[in-house]
């Protein structure tokens, strides 16, 4: 168990930000630690998810209906992703898990399916220990100043805009 847990932040719009997350959950996995892994917005099991079948103490549950970039979020999004970020409170809160991976939550605030303030007032209540890791696009100000470590993925180059689709074991 960690003594001292840290609030990471995975933003900016370059690739590799979940993949950054679910490799240190298995780094702490292999240091015998549990982790829970909430991913919001997301709700099709990617590759990824398949670590679960693997590890005894990691626990993944997708808290959305899915991603909504082409059309607008609604009423049932907004529920779930409330529901969600109060389970997440509770797994911050009880301390059960040492690292809780927070995904996709940037997104969900970026499209108002959460108000900023009320993550923050989640992230305060967390247990001493419990390691927070944050990712997605569109972090608010507010909680880059509240993170005590914050990596921004900068897209470069992509292939995908040559065409070149998602593939299977690389990009999901």
């Amino acid at each position: 168990m960690l003594t001292k847990g840290y609030i990471q932040l995975y933003t900016g719009n370059g690739k590799g930000k979940t993949t950054a997350a679910f490799g240190l959950a298995v780094r702490a996995l292999c240091a015998g630690q549990k982790v829970y892994i909430g991913q919001f917005v997301k709700s099709m099991k990617y590759n990824e998810t398949r670590l679960e079948e693997m590890f005894e103490h990691l626990r993944i549950e997708q808290l959305g209906r899915g991603c909504f970039l082409h059309k607008n979020p609604d009423a049932e999004d907004i529920r779930m992703a409330h529901e969600g970020l109060e389970h997440c409170r509770k797994m911050l809160r009880e301390g059960t898990f040492d690292v809780v991976i927070l995904d996709e939550l940037c997104i969900a605030l970026y499209f108002g399916l959460l108000d900023t303030d009320e993550v923050l007032e989640a992230l305060d209540a967390k247990a001493e220990h419990v390691e927070v890791i944050i990712t997605g696009r569109y972090a608010p100000q507010e909680l880059i100043d509240r993170a005590d470590l914050v990596t921004e993925m900068r897209e470069v180059k992509h292939y995908y805009t040559q065409g070149v689709l998602s593939r299977n074991g690389i990009d999901h």
